[in-house]
């Protein structure tokens, strides 16, 4: 047999890699079965095993390095304590097989005929023993050694061999095979019957799985990564998300977790990983989201084990291992030999085996530290005597180690803790073991000397079941192939893609050693399993195994998840607060590296804008405590944060991204996307407040369920200052001071130096995309103080009028804009309010008083848009349509303030308003506290001032503009506001005005056209007036005398007031004192008050999302007032008193994060005014 070299490396997690087209966990006599097999078919295959790779010179050779090598609990060599019982698992490439006596006895036919014996396994049993006697090169004992000729002589006449001849062993012995020169080629030796077996043979003679099947597997192209433990399995989020779509690239179906955060990719999962081992991975991975079958930990046996130790016996047992020195001295012969080298099966069931104890083990453990003694006598005494006879090289009394086998009830239980993450189980009954007890009594009698039993009910070497084989699903976790049952099906189907191959699916005890019975299993589940994939290929139209024949070998590599060439940086953080109201917690680990390929569209738009910082990305693990959705934990399965994202739209803004995927053990996903937003405003004030609060929204995955009923909550998760402290303590990785400075630079960047993060795009004016309108006429009117306004009408297409015949036409709709920018009429959009309003059927008038540019004012007041424009262009409709007509009428900022001085006023009356709707307007306005100190300055007087007669001011860049109105452009660009813009034009208005709008609500088509096409010049005439009304916070005339709120029986009418939640200039108490006035005033009649959340002033009616989430309430407000209908009739007046409106605060207020919202307006007031002070010395300076 030709062999090529192995090579062996150390490496890290890389999740670049391509995915495998299946995933071996485990590499005992399970998982290097179907690995070999597997690769042997040209398929693709990745083998992780916990442990590590151990050569023949790595073994221990005495008691310290043994004890060094043994953990309690899931380490190494592994002890599983629990209460009475005892389990010992191994650790390792090559699994069990490294350190058991290797006896290969076929499967007894008592254990084949149990009623849970699956009948399909018998179809091709005997053929599959043979692949596996084969492959593991068993060979019979070839001589009688020293205790097995005692346990020939002393067992009584109930006892048989348990087989007809010589033991056989998975062990070479030169005697029996001395042809065989590819053993030597591979490095194999043979057996020196040292005795030494269950420690590990230190002389490479025992054909374990790391030797036999696994050199096979890596020949054929393998791929075997130690030194990392499989945690959890779970559904590749991304191929479900593609099933039923086209994918382009083939998306594998399954994640292998090799920790929270790192892992594997693979078609097909196969965990072999032991007893214990699988059923902790598919525990964990129970608890996010697989939903397993009911049975999984039952059905758990020990084989019927029960371990005994006879010491002090005075017959040449012998059976003590031998250190390399004593080989000269002892013929083969007369050698301990193999560790098991004879087996008797009684007549009551059950079968004893005597074993020579490794020179390694520490002997006292078996005389009275573990054991107690029989005949009872000062056994521990002799313990310690016969130890200091071999410390000092006297001859030690002869000792054995018996092993008894049998059928236990296979009615234990594995369970898993899920506090603690580990383990549990409660021991199968045995009935039969105080007759193996009495057995060993009788063994002892007949060699004399002590015999030390466990002190434990149940200690065990061989552990069977937990994910017993079935057809059921009621009674079984995998079907006789090994496919894991979906209990999400109500058919008998199975997790596709998902198999066990070890002794967990062995559904009842087999009475003798299992090592052949598990690798004969294995080798029919792997027949199966082989088939599975080749089909699954073949449907996929995936080629594999093309160069067949002519694969390159495999490899062994030593994975290190804490070690990493890459710079990377793990850190833990804790965030607390409430989504949707309710507490939630998130506890995340966070792994950065500059490897990390994740967020594809954020590195695309990174590299646009000229900027880029791998090491602030990274993935997330952890998890989410969300108890009113949840009673369990909620898995992070797939994490993703970018600590610096950027957006083309707010160059100056800095985001910190997490998307977060999460399962929960009731097989229901949810979705976290949080958002910390960082503005350079005020040089850092909020910078604690940004950085430390996360706004989340918190939604389901509905997964093909039409059924299933959608959540998606919002709310904000906060880091506490200790959380802060604990979080840059737990920081560990080799970049953690280029982590901690970039971070530091990315915040100096920011806040202080304030560079853009690259820029917006420059658009082509021939370009923007303009859906065209109806015909619209342009009427001229002229008002009745003689000034020229106008007014756009768009008649309604009659084919698309909701209006069936016979019925009344719907009302017209006048619309009125804020101070001079649009916010209806937008070109570049497919969906603006005009166009919505043309589709529902209603003819649109848009009003362009002397505000707006095209009628430019230099000297007036809002109170003259309200006493003469609005009038006006109403009588021009009802001049159209006649007198009984009836007009609604959309108002947004400045428009609102006017129309409810034109009702208030008495100079339109309420009684030819369909319905009134205002947009963060109202009769009052109430600003927030930076905009409040804004008016409260003398900057309003002085840009009077500075502009002189001629009040309007050019925007454009290309305008001709007089030194003054330069000046004033100069100063309102050194205005602080919330969100900087690279583009001039919408600098200097945000300057005068503050941020009309977030800049992520809008299209960046609309924002060119808004600042570069739509306003050349702003006329600032109406400001003084403006600034009176901001600072008493309610409409007043231009002499600020309360003319307007004294007069509520004007406002006859139904209203809608409309706020922002995510508050901009206008806060949403605006609305809220509005709609309490109407309510307490005219409560005949409708009155609503919506808050739309993300959204801040005009950008709720220019905004992309506008027509889904603000226009209709606004179409049904309309809709309702056409029909006449009123929400509150004469009998339900009295629930609307001074009194009980009083009762209810505004469960709108500020907190959303609105600016300033932390501190008093006085104190914000005085702190902002010296920041201004600071900032006009300083640009003097």
């Amino acid at each position: 047999m030709a062999t090529h070299p192995i090579s062996v490396t150390m490496e890290n997690v890389d999740q670049s890699e391509e995915g495998y087209d299946a995933i071996v966990v485990g590499s005992g006599y399970g998982g290097s079965v179907a690995a070999c097999r597997m690769s042997m078919a040209g398929i693709k295959v990745c083998l992780v095993e916990k442990g590590r790779r151990w050569e023949s010179k790595d073994f221990p050779t005495d008691s310290l390095k043994i004890l060094s090598a043994v953990r309690v609990e899931n380490q190494n060599l592994g002890l599983y304590e629990q209460d009475d019982s005892l389990a010992a698992v191994a650790c390792g490439l090559g699994g069990g097989s490294l350190v058991n006596a290797g006896v290969m006895i076929p499967t007894p036919l008592r254990a084949r005929r149990n009623p849970k014996w699956p009948r399909e396994w018998e179809r091709d049993w005997e053929s599959c023993e043979a692949s596996a006697s084969a492959m593991l090169r068993v060979q019979s004992v070839p001589t009688k050694f020293p205790n097995a000729k005692v346990m020939e002589q002393i067992v009584g006449e109930e006892f048989e061999e348990t087989s007809h001849g010589p033991v056989k062993l998975s062990v070479t012995f030169d005697i029996e095979d001395k042809p065989n020169r590819s053993l030597e080629n591979q490095g194999m030796g043979s057996c020196l019957a040292c005795g030494n077996c269950l420690a590990g043979c230190p002389y490479n003679a025992k054909n374990s799985t790391d030797k036999t099947y696994l050199v096979s597997a890596v020949q054929a192209g393998c791929t075997i990564k130690t030194g990392c433990q499989v945690q959890f399995v779970t559904e590749n989020p991304d191929y479900i998300s593609k099933q039923g779509g086209k994918n382009e690239r083939k998306t594998p179906r399954w994640r292998v977790f090799l920790n929270e955060i790192d892992y594997l990719t693979s078609d097909f999962v196969i965990l072999s990983a032991g007893v214990f081992g699988t059923a902790q991975i598919l525990f964990q991975s129970q608890l996010r989201g697989l939903k397993l079958s009911e049975t999984l930990g039952s059905g758990f046996s020990c084989n019927g084990n029960a371990v005994a130790y006879v010491a002090g016996s005075p017959a040449p047992l012998n059976a003590y291992g031998l250190s390399k020195s004593n080989f000269s001295e002892i013929p083969f012969q007369e050698r301990p030999g193999p560790s098991i080298s004879s087996s008797y099966t009684s007549s009551m069931g059950f079968t004893i085996q005597s074993a020579v104890l490794p020179r390694a083990y520490p002997d006292l453990l078996f005389k009275g530290i573990a054991t107690y003694g029989w005949p009872y006598s000062p056994w521990f005494l002799h313990g310690v005597v016969d130890k200091l006879r071999h410390i000092l090289g006297l001859k030690a009394c002869n000792a054995m180690i018996l092993n008894a086998m049998g059928y236990d009830q296979s009615d234990g239980k594995i369970t898993f803790d899920k506090d603690t993450n580990k383990i549990c189980f409660s021991p199968p009954h045995d009935r039969l073991l105080s007759r193996k007890i009495k057995s060993f009594q009788k063994l002892t009698k007949k060699v004399g000397g002590i015999l030390f039993v466990s002190r434990y009910r149940s200690t065990s070497v061989h552990l069977l079941g937990g994910c017993n084989a079935s057809s059921d699903p009621s009674s079984g976790v995998c079907n006789p192939n090994g496919q894991v049952f979906d209990r999400r099906s109500p058919t008998s189907s199975v997790l596709p893609g998902l198999y066990i191959c070890d002794a967990s699916l062995l559904p009842c005890s087999v009475g003798i050693n299992p090592c052949l019975t598990i690798a004969t299993l294995s080798e029919h589940i792997s027949r199966h399993l082989v088939q599975d994939i080749l089909q699954y290929k073949s449907k996929e139209s995936t080629t594999f195994g093309e160069n067949f024949g002519g694969q390159k070998p495999g490899s062994i590599t030593s994975m290190n998840l804490e070690w990493s060439l890459d710079p990377t940086v793990v850190f833990k953080e804790t965030m607390r607060g409430y989504v949707g109201g309710m507490p939630c917690s998130a506890y995340l680990k966070l792994q950065m590296s500059s490897n990390t390929r994740t967020w594809t569209e954020v590195d695309q738009k990174s590299s646009i804008l000229g900027v880029s910082y791998p090491l602030l990305r990274g993935k997330v693990g952890g998890y989410v405590e969300f108890k009113a959705l949840e009673v369990g934990e909620l898995h992070i399965i797939d994490g993703e944060v970018d600590l610096c994202a950027v957006d083309e739209r707010t160059p100056y803004t800095q985001y910190m991204r997490y998307r977060l995927l999460l399962a929960a053990s009731s097989g229901s996903r949810y979705v976290l996307e949080g958002k910390k937003v960082m503005n350079p405003y005020l040089f850092g004030l909020y910078a604690w407040r940004e950085t430390t609060t996360m706004h989340v929204t918190f939604n389901k995955v509905v997964m093909n369920d039409a059924k299933e009923e959608g959540v998606k909550l919002k709310g904000k998760l906060c880091i506490s200052m200790t959380e802060l402290l604990k979080c840059l303590i737990s920081l560990k990785g080799n970049a953690r001071g280029s982590f901690v400075s970039l971070l530091l630079l990315t915040f100096f960047r920011t806040y202080i130096s304030q560079v853009p993060r690259g820029s917006r795009k420059e658009f082509n004016p021939l370009k923007l995309h303009q859906k065209p309108y109806p015909n619209s006429t342009l009427h001229e009117i002229q008002t009745e103080d003689g000034f020229t306004i106008s007014c756009q009408q768009w008649k309604c297409n009659e084919n698309t009028l909701r209006v069936e015949e016979g019925e009344n036409k719907l009302s017209p709709v006048l619309l009125i804009n804020g101070y001079a920018t649009e916010s209806y009429w937008l070109p570049t959009e497919s969906n603006d309010l005009v166009r919505t309003l043309l589709d529902e059927g209603h003819e649109t008038w848009l009003l362009q008083p002397r505000l707006h540019p095209l009628n430019s004012s230099n000297n007036f007041t809002i109170e003259d848009i309200a006493r003469f424009d609005i009038p006006s262009v109403i009588n021009t409709i009802r001049y159209l349509h006649g007198p009984m007509v009836k007009i609604h009428v959309v108002a947004h900022c400045v428009g609102g303030l006017a129309i409810h001085m034109a009702l208030m006023g008495g100079h339109v009356s309420a009684a030819h308003i369909a319905s009134l709707c205002c947009t963060n307007s109202s009769m009052f306005f109430k600003l927030n506290a930076s905009s409040r100190f804004k008016m409260w300055l003398p900057l309003i007087p002085m840009s009077m001032v500075i502009l002189g007669k001629n009040t309007i001011l050019p925007l454009f860049e290309t305008s001709n503009a007089t030194p003054r109105q330069r000046l004033l452009k100069s100063i309102a660009r050194l205005v602080p506001r919330y969100e900087r813009c690279t583009c001039d034009e919408c600098e200097v208005v945000s300057g005068v005005f503050g941020n009309a709008f977030w800049h992520g609500n809008i299209s960046p088509t609309l924002h060119y056209w808004l600042n570069k096409q739509n306003l050349p010049h702003l006329p600032m005439g109406a400001f003084p007036h403006l600034r009176k009304i901001c600072n008493t916070g309610y409409i007043v005339d231009h002499n600020g005398e309360n003319s307007y709120l004294i007069h509520p029986e004007r406002m006859a009418l139904p209203t809608l007031y409309l706020s922002g939640g995510r508050t901009l200039l206008v806060t949403p108490h605006t609305s809220f004192l509005a709609n309490n006035y109407m309510k307490m005033h005219q409560p005949g009649f409708r009155h609503e008050r919506v808050v739309v959340e993300g959204f801040g002033h005009s950008d709720l009616l220019i905004g992309e999302e506008s027509s889904t989430k603000v226009f209709p309430h606004i179409l049904t407000h309309i809709r309702l007032a056409e029909e006449d209908k009123k929400s509150v009739t004469d009998g339900e007046r009295t629930k609307y008193n001074q009194e009980a409106l009083a009762w209810g605060d505004d469960p709108f207020v500020d907190g959303n994060g609105g600016i300033l919202s932390y501190f008093t307006p006085s104190f914000t007031i005085w702190l902002l005014l010296l920041l201004l002070l600071v900032n006009v010395v300083w640009v003097l300076w």
